[in-house]
């Protein structure tokens, strides 16, 4: 018994609006039928003329963006991997001499570099890196590949920036090889030998292999089988670039934050495309923010159905059996097996942003349709530093950029925790992760330096004030143990929480970055935007100690807006949230009384070394 799946099928209502809807479709074609899909196509009308000229916008539009290489440089991919290609097979045959086995056979052995991910689909910008598979035959251990062959890839004069991370859930080599940047996995086949001609789709080559095996193996089936189950490449290709760039530029493009990652946003598109299989590359981007912005999460978004047997016996995401999957709140699924949720990092404060920056994306398209708007209008991001007033500003030091670059991963992998716990605080509306880090303005010598910002926004209330110190705490201490618990930390490495006011921001960024104005440009604008928002916070306080002064406290309390409830949360300076997130069950301490002011000082910060 498959998983049940959705219909989506789009009505006009009396007032002319388009509704989207989600329906059981009990007579869905399987594998065997005409489509391979979940569902029948919406529309299977062809472009128009006037979608052939928005088309061509689009792509005209993309071109600033870095979204299209040239001839010389995808040469020079093809160079690299060809070079990457036969240092693997060399590495195989002389270890495989070391380890017994007469030259004659180790000259037939094998060993394979596989390409996914943006680069194996096509949609890779300028100058991004390229995700590739190690694989070979079964009497190279893992161990191996972080031991010998990473001796291999130093000696090579290309490479430059080489580190291992063998700890992580996917292990993987980071390089750069002849200025490309290059993330390789690792995988152990059961096999006895890797010829050039093997394919991956089998099922049935996952047999034998462990955990960390089968998940690198399973970005390179995953990509092969989008493509697979895409019905226009040119379409799908030129509309995924163009969502690449909209949700980078809209500040939702970070798995390791809770946002989508790449594989997620190219599983959103295929499932657009299957639905109107014979549409332009404009009219795909339309539809994707019309589908996407009225899907009834948590209901899953699948390409294919899902697998009815699982003879090997890998775990995969299956709500009805596995209650930690009931609680993955935006559900899209790999479609190679083991299907697996590409978005269980995703947490209601990230969800949320999300939705928002998809409705956004559909005003605009819709505009770029009525010719109000153009494709450059849809790139436009968000003023992030502008739409908050309160801050948390993650503060990532350490003594060199090769201790900061391990150091800035580890931290950055934690942060979605820490998210969470905000999110359990009653008083707190929308923790909002920026998933882009900034360096400081004012750089600290002999130390390199890395900052993450959280946008608070707060449920209307009157005087309250929160304690964030137990959340603060443990989210530190936890990245420290587990650095050393990893063995990776190091002298010199340090976080530091710290509140930061709006208006404080300078001293952190640069005015470039954050869109301050200056004061006599400033005022103005501030009297007309107070006359259009219903609750905000105040910029100073009115009593209590300066936001600037130091205090012997070891806790972190900040000061909740002083505006009147209207239910529904305090409003963005712009743009609004207009669905206030679940409120958990709270495990904050709040501190002071009732008619007690306290304020957060911008200098008091929790410090490990």
């Amino acid at each position: 018994m498959r998983l049940p799946y959705l219909e989506v099928s789009q009505t006009t209502t009396g007032q002319g609006n388009l509704v989207v809807t989600h329906k059981m479709d009990a007579s869905l074609k399987d594998n065997n039928g005409s489509y391979g899909y979940m569902t029948s196509p919406i529309s299977t009308l062809g472009p128009k003329p006037f979608d052939i000229k928005l088309t061509k916008e689009l792509e005209e539009a993309l071109k600033p963006h870095g979204c299209f290489e040239s001839s010389e440089e995808l040469n020079h991919r093809f160079e690299v991997l060809g070079k990457l290609d036969a240092l693997v097979k060399t590495w195989v045959r002389d270890l495989s001499v070391l380890k017994n086995m007469p030259q004659s056979i180790a000259e037939t052995v094998g060993g394979k570099i596989y390409t996914f991910g943006s680069y194996r689909l096509g949609v890779h910008n300028r100058g991004a890196d390229i995700d590739a598979l190690c694989v070979v035959p079964k009497h190279i251990d893992r161990s191996d590949y972080f031991s010998s062959f990473l001796e291999y890839l130093k000696a090579q004069p290309e490479v430059t920036d080489l580190r291992a991370i063998e700890e992580a859930f996917v292990p993987v080599i980071k390089m750069k090889f002849d200025k490309i940047e290059i993330d390789m996995v690792f995988a152990r086949l059961a096999e006895k030998e890797v010829p050039d001609d093997l394919e991956l789709v089998d099922d049935k080559i996952l047999k034998n292999l462990d955990q960390k095996c089968v998940r690198s193996l399973n970005g390179c089936r995953v990509t092969d089988e989008i493509l697979r189950l895409v019905p226009n490449h040119e379409s799908f290709r030129l509309a995924l670039r163009c969502i690449k760039v909209w949700a980078k530029k809209s500040g939702i493009y970070s798995n390791v934050l809770g946002y989508l990652g790449g594989v997620s946003w190219a599983m959103l598109v295929a499932r657009t495309c299957q639905l109107y299989p014979n549409a332009s590359a404009a009219t795909i981007v339309l539809k994707f923010f019309l589908v996407f912005s009225k899907w009834k999460w948590p209901q899953p978004v699948l390409l294919k159905p899902m697998q009815t047997s699982n003879f090997l016996q890998f775990p995969v995401w299956d709500p009805r059996t596995n209650l930690h999957d009931r609680k993955h709140l935006m559900p899209i699924i790999t479609p190679a097996y083991p299907q697996q949720n590409s978005t269980f990092n995703t947490s209601y404060s990230t969800r949320a942003v999300i939705q928002h920056a998809l409705d956004c994306g559909l005003k605009v398209c819709e505009d770029i349709i009525a010719g109000k708007s153009t494709w450059q209008n849809l790139f436009d991001p968000p003023n992030f530093f502008q739409q908050y007033k309160h801050f948390i500003v993650l503060v990532v030091t350490s003594n060199s950029p090769e201790d900061q670059l391990e150091w800035y991963g580890m931290v950055e992998s934690k942060i979605r925790h820490l998210i969470a716990s905000l999110e359990n605080n009653p008083h707190i509306f929308l923790p909002h992760i920026w998933p882009i880090s900034f360096p400081p303005v004012n750089p600290i010598p002999e130390r390199s330096c890395t900052q993450w910002f959280i946008g608070l926004q707060f449920n209307a209330s009157k005087n309250l004030n929160i304690d964030l110190t137990q959340d603060i705490s443990y989210f530190t201490e936890s990245v420290k143990q587990t650095a050393v618990n990893l063995n990776v930390h190091k002298e010199g490495m340090d976080l530091e929480a710290r509140y930061v006011n709006k208006k404080h921001l300078s001293e952190y960024l640069s005015q470039q970055i954050t869109g301050a104005k200056r004061a006599s440009e400033g005022g103005e604008r501030s009297k007309k935007r107070k006359s259009s928002i219903t609750s905000t916070s105040e910029d100073s306080p009115k009593k209590g100690k300066s936001v600037g002064e130091k205090s012997n406290s070891s806790s972190l309390l900040i000061n909740s807006p002083n505006a009147e409830s209207n239910g529904e949360g305090v409003e963005l300076d712009s743009g609004e949230f207009k669905s206030p997130l679940p409120v958990p069950t709270p495990n904050i301490v709040i501190s002071g009384g009732a008619n007690e002011v306290l304020f957060f000082h911008r200098d008091l910060r929790l410090l490990y070394s």
